[in-house]
């Protein structure tokens, strides 16, 4: 007998094959690793900085045009955005999914300080972050002054005998 013909037969036998044929499927479906999109952070080094005082227009052109000049030419960026507002200069830097993130920090930091002489001396040092879950914010006083702040992970304290990570709030003004 062929298997046409005992499912002809037996049309009972033939769902209960069709449906163990699918429920196979489905937990196959789900046991399989998923490898077009994986879980994949990318390398992103942001660059804060504060010019006291500045109009929008005058931190673009002063400080962000410069900074952008020489961040361009970085290897392997995949976009560069700007953001120019009164005082405050902030630059994102995503490179390519193979770069690693801390050597894409570090030639960041080394363009940093080529474009520093380009840019006025009023200037406060900018500052370089590769972190993306940890960001930085700049707090605005009521006296129009800035503050940075961000929290980082680092160390460690024992609680109840048990080693936990401290998370540090650093908070230094940015004047």
């Amino acid at each position: 007998m062929r298997l046409s013909e005992i499912c002809i037969e037996r049309p009972v036998l033939a769902t209960v094959i069709s449906l163990l044929i699918t429920m196979l499927g489905v937990i196959a479906l789900f046991r399989l690793p998923n490898r077009e999109l994986p879980d994949v952070d990318p390398p992103i080094v942001s660059v804060i900085t504060v010019y006291s005082g500045a109009a929008p227009e005058v931190v673009e052109t002063s400080v962000t045009e410069p900074l952008e000049d020489q961040l361009i030419g970085i290897e392997g960026v995949k976009h560069l955005t700007s953001l120019s507002r009164e005082q405050v200069s902030s630059i994102t830097v995503e490179f390519e999914l193979g770069r690693d993130v801390d050597l894409a920090a570090a030639d960041v930091r080394d363009r940093v300080a080529r474009a520093r002489n380009q840019i006025p001396k009023d200037v406060e040092e900018p500052i370089v972050a590769n972190n993306p879950d940890c960001p930085m914010a700049l707090l605005r006083r009521p006296d129009g002054t800035y503050a940075a702040h961000h929290r980082t992970k680092g160390g460690g304290r024992r609680i109840g005998g048990r080693r936990r990570a401290a998370v540090q709030e650093l908070l230094h003004d940015v004047e």
